[in-house]
């Protein structure tokens, strides 16, 4: 399947968009990790006051470590479509988890290139690092799409960005100037309300918040421009809010594009190739129903009833566990018309798909489960649970008091303490003999 999902509409300049920047910071899993970064400072915060300033500088080079690394993910997840946190993935590709020492290593040379500069000529080392102040979102582009430090170093490569974005780079550029110069503003005008070692927090809480509605606004700004770059969007990228509400998860827009693709291969004869696909998916996701409900339903049109059979053990359970009752009982009753001997390994599964057979109305079926369950689960705890379905069953399914009577008797010799006796000594008081009375009679049914 391919992984390229093209944005429905032609994305709202990101000018337009700006609440939407500002805003994102504020989600739930953002705000929380700024806190939690910005409370790692106040833990040293009394250090600052004290000769002892490594120990600050140490946990202050942490701390922008990683904002920096969550601000690179925030750029690359807004340039491939989204712009929610909470459908970013928990990983990113391993070359993006470098970029922050890339970065550092970009600005260190073109510092060096910029000093050496100033010896030659003060001119054109003024010159030199207008240039750099003007590429440097441009080289940030780069770093995020190459991944490399030496590819984003080329300033003809940087220029071809700002070619590519046209004239709304320049406003880009004034727009993360602007921003940049937030948090100190903002630190200015708090600072009267805050003293002594809560600055160091706030200050830090302030600058990873304005540094990452500056990566949020960078993000998106590739994200506008996603088709020049080549920049391929993720399942459910490019959702914009202009447009029509869609309440689907990236994840579960994948899951249907998945299913429209083993639909697709099956309706062409390729059931090979559809049951590749629908293994692959559910290898990499087993935990999600969907995928493994894909699976089982494919193999199911194939003769491969061992494979079926193995995965039902692991199908079944996660339908149960999911409260698909219903559904987990016809895979059973799928699996057992391959193979009359299939059983489920677990014995509360088991109990589970018996009692679902009879809700259903389905009594024969519920004893069928039910059949050798104290002796394939000897010594388990819900033994006596099985023992109690299965009087309920024969007494109020099949009308066999008499056989109940010999489950309540087996029940009885050998779990006499468990409370399934109580039950079905309830259940079966009508048939139960009554106690003779003192007069010798037996007393009389009201």
């Amino acid at each position: 399947m391919s992984s390229v999902f093209q944005a429905p509409a032609a994305p709202v300049p990101f000018w337009r968009r700006l609440n939407q920047f500002f805003a994102f910071p504020l989600q739930r899993k953002p705000l929380f990790y700024c806190t939690v970064l910005a409370v790692c400072s106040m833990l040293f915060g009394v250090l600052f006051f004290l000769p002892d300033v490594l120990a600050v500088l140490l946990v202050e080079v942490g701390i922008l470590l990683a904002a920096s690394r969550y601000g690179f993910k925030v750029v690359a997840m807004g340039s491939r479509g989204l712009q929610r946190a909470e459908d970013f993935p928990d990983r990113l590709d391993d070359e993006w988890t470098a970029l922050p020492w890339k970065l550092f290593g970009i600005l260190l040379v073109q510092g060096i290139v910029v000093g050496w500069l100033q010896r030659v000529s003060t001119g054109l080392a003024e010159l030199a690092w207008l240039a750099v102040s003007f590429l440097l979102p441009a080289t940030m582009i780069l770093l995020v799409q190459t991944g490399s430090l030496f590819a984003s170093l080329n300033p003809v490569a940087a220029w071809s960005v700002v070619r590519i974005i046209g004239w709304p780079y320049v406003l880009l550029c004034f727009f993360l100037f602007l921003l940049s110069q937030g948090a100190a503003i903002a630190l200015t005008l708090l600072m009267p309300l805050f003293k002594g070692w809560l600055l160091l927090p706030l200050g830090n809480w302030l600058f990873i918040y304005f540094g990452w509605v500056m990566c949020s606004l960078l993000g998106y700004a590739m994200y506008q421009n996603h088709e020049a770059f080549g920049i391929d969007l993720l399942p459910g990228g490019g959702l914009d809010e202009d447009a029509p509400p869609d309440r689907r998860t990236p994840r579960q827009i994948a899951q249907e594009a998945t299913d429209a693709l083993v639909a697709q291969q099956i309706t062409d004869g390729d059931l090979a190739g559809a049951l590749g696909t629908a293994y692959e998916d559910q290898r990499m996701h087993g935990d999600e129903l969907p995928a493994q409900r894909r699976y089982h339903r494919v193999l199911a049109l194939t003769d491969k009833t061992d494979t079926l059979l193995l995965h039902a053990q692991r199908f079944i359970p996660l339908l149960l566990n999911s409260g698909q009752t219903t559904e987990a009982l016809k895979a059973f009753l799928a699996c057992r018309e391959r193979d009359a001997q299939f059983v489920i390994a677990d014995a509360g599964h088991t109990l589970a798909l018996a009692t679902t057979a009879w809700n259903g109305g389905d009594a024969k079926q519920a004893i069928a489960l039910l059949g050798g369950f104290d002796r394939r689960f000897k010594g388990h705890a819900l033994v006596p649970k099985a023992y109690e379905l299965v009087a309920r069953v024969l007494l109020q399914g099949m009308n066999r008091p008499d056989m109940a009577l010999k489950v309540l008797a087996t029940l009885q010799a050998r779990h006499a303490d468990s409370p399934s006796v109580a039950e079905v000594q309830w259940l079966l008081r009508a048939h139960l003999p009554q106690p003779v009375a003192a007069g010798g009679e037996a007393p009389s049914t009201p």
